[in-house]
């Protein structure tokens, strides 16, 4: 959903805790009644592990009447993770995908050298007012695996590895966590897990992955004495393990992986280790060179002009 004109994060007011690197205040972007905060990349830190596009939809309320409709639009270069906590999105792609994203699904769609997408309230849900609130982050491929072949793979909600002990719950999105690992495969070693606690419960981030970070998405969490409220992404130092805790409960998102190890430039929807090559992307956008969705080939999002 890299539609959304977001605004540049924030950095964070200063705290006392030497376990975080960073902290990063999203700015929030009204789109018709959809709030979106982008809160990755920013100018101090482009990417965490793999992730280099972490954008928060919602939560939301879509009126009768409304309805979220991206028109395609192409991608290279990176994975998108789309991952709701409510509502549901049609997604086509020019692989000829056509899907209902539901709640708790995992849908992964790699574009390597270049697919286009579509996501749109269903048709059938567009009569009546629904709530709409989740996720959308991009994985940066490694070196080797930029210009693969695109794929799309859906994982269902009942398929992902469930924590439930002492006062965390949540699912295993991507990655190992707390001896579970998801079913869901990536280019590069990847965490993300999505964490609840209790009040006054808390849990350790071991240090196994080279860079995490948490965003959170309810309550407040308590890292090392200092408290952070909600709509915040915190950048963890790396080899240290990390508690959090909550004493009101909590829901955030945990998140990282291992370093890709060399640059990546963003363009639009574009990322690549290469200036050229995206510059490559855009004029085989602007010329009609990437590939049709079957089913939206009516519409589509043109290249921006700066």
């Amino acid at each position: 959903m890299s539609f959304f004109p977001g605004n540049d994060p924030l950095p964070g007011d200063a705290f006392a805790s030497d376990q975080i690197e960073l902290m990063v205040i999203p700015n929030a972007k009204d789109i018709g009644g959809f709030q979106v905060r982008r809160a990755l990349p920013t100018a101090r830190r482009r990417l965490v592990g793999p992730f280099i596009f972490f954008d928060r939809m919602g939560p939301a309320i879509l009126r009768a009447g409304q309805a979220l409709d991206v028109r395609p639009h192409p991608h290279i270069g990176l994975s998108t993770v789309t991952y709701l906590f409510d509502g549901k999105i049609r997604h086509r792609d020019s692989l000829g995908t056509e899907m209902v994203i539901q709640p708790g699904d995992v849908n992964l769609m790699t574009a390597g050298r270049g697919i286009v997408h579509s996501e749109r309230t269903p048709q059938e849900l567009r009569g009546a007012p629904m709530s709409v609130s989740g996720l959308q982050t991009w994985l940066a491929l490694p070196d080797d695996k930029e210009e693969v072949d695109p794929i799309f793979e859906n994982t269902a909600a009942m398929r992902l590895p469930e924590i439930d002990a002492e006062g965390v719950s949540g699912r295993i999105v991507i990655g190992a966590f707390s001896g579970l690992r998801s079913p869901v495969g990536t280019a590069s070693d990847t965490l993300y897990a999505d964490l609840s606690l209790t009040s006054g419960a808390s849990v350790k981030i071991p240090a196994d992955a080279e860079e995490r970070a948490v965003y959170t998405l309810e309550g407040e969490v308590s890292i090392s004495g200092d408290r952070f409220a909600a709509e915040r992404l915190l950048v963890f130092r790396p080899g240290d393990e990390i508690v959090v805790s909550s004493e009101g409960g909590a829901h955030f998102m945990l998140f990282g992986g291992a370093s890709l190890g060399s640059k990546r430039y963003i363009w639009w929807n574009f990322v690549s280790s290469s200036k050229e090559r995206i510059e490559q992307a855009k004029e085989e956008w602007k010329t009609g060179r990437f590939d049709i969705v079957p089913g939206d080939e009516e519409e589509f999002i043109p290249l921006p002009d700066n």
